[in-house]
């Protein structure tokens, strides 16, 4: 379970990125996160994962705050950054072996999880070449593996989809379902509004730092009149508020 209390960000003393928010995934739950380019996403999902910290408010991960308790509730995030461009002096497998030492991940366990991601994601003969060498979306598959590794019960993903080729992009989708089905907790960005409507139980639509719905698709089409165009209604909501 996620819990966001009253949660304000400012940067610079006059933008404010993230205003008084609440917002609740339970476990069970494929939540999609939904808003334009600095409408907060971004900033959101890092106070949740530690990197950024709320000037006000709470954030818990199962129960765990995220800044008292930071380390515990890290131990229990997968999380995948919006950017894949990181370590890439490393090999794919010295990048994910680094992330197994941090999560503690025993040998055999993370042998046996590697194996299994990498031929999921047809990955297998790219783990011993440098990471600098890898397309975008060879990169995100990386993301992917390192953050699933230590079999994190929340995951936390920003666009996760973006640059992942049709094949692959099914497989985490119905990963995320699995997980799902599991009690476990997702909570992903995404412009994409068709993987929205196929892949989540319910939306989370910011605007300019404040949550403007949460709720089921359908619960959002019976407010706006049953629309069905979800680019058409994802704008209205926006201009709503």
């Amino acid at each position: 379970m996620i819990e966001i209390k009253n949660v304000s960000k400012t940067f610079n003393g006059e933008i404010k990125a993230i205003q008084d928010l609440s917002l609740t995934i339970s476990p069970g739950e494929i939540v999609g996160f939904i808003g334009l380019n600095g409408a907060g996403k971004t900033t959101l999902i890092k106070m949740m994962t530690g990197i950024l910290r709320p000037d006000s408010g709470t954030i818990t991960i199962n129960g765990y705050d995220i800044v008292k308790e930071g380390l515990k509730a890290k131990q229990i995030i997968g999380y995948i950054s919006d950017s894949p461009d990181m370590f890439l002096r490393l090999t794919g497998l010295e990048f994910i072996n680094f992330i197994a030492d941090m999560y503690h991940v025993s040998d055999d366990v993370r042998k046996e999880r590697i194996k299994y991601f990498a031929e999921q994601f047809n990955l297998v003969d790219a783990l011993d070449k440098p990471m600098q060498s890898y397309s975008h979306g060879t990169r995100q598959k990386m993301m992917v593996i390192a953050a699933l590794v230590h079999n994190p019960e929340v995951w936390i993903l920003d666009e996760p989809l973006i640059g992942l080729d049709p094949k692959s992009a099914l497989i985490l989708k119905n990963m995320m379902k699995e997980h799902a089905k599991e009690g476990n907790t997702v909570f992903f960005s995404t412009h994409v509004l068709e993987i929205a409507e196929k892949l989540c139980d319910k939306v989370a639509i910011i605007d300019h730092g404040k949550i403007v719905f949460f709720g089921t698709l359908e619960d959002l089409k019976k407010k706006y009149h049953k629309k069905d165009d979800l680019e058409k209604l994802f704008m209205e909501v926006i201009q709503d508020e």
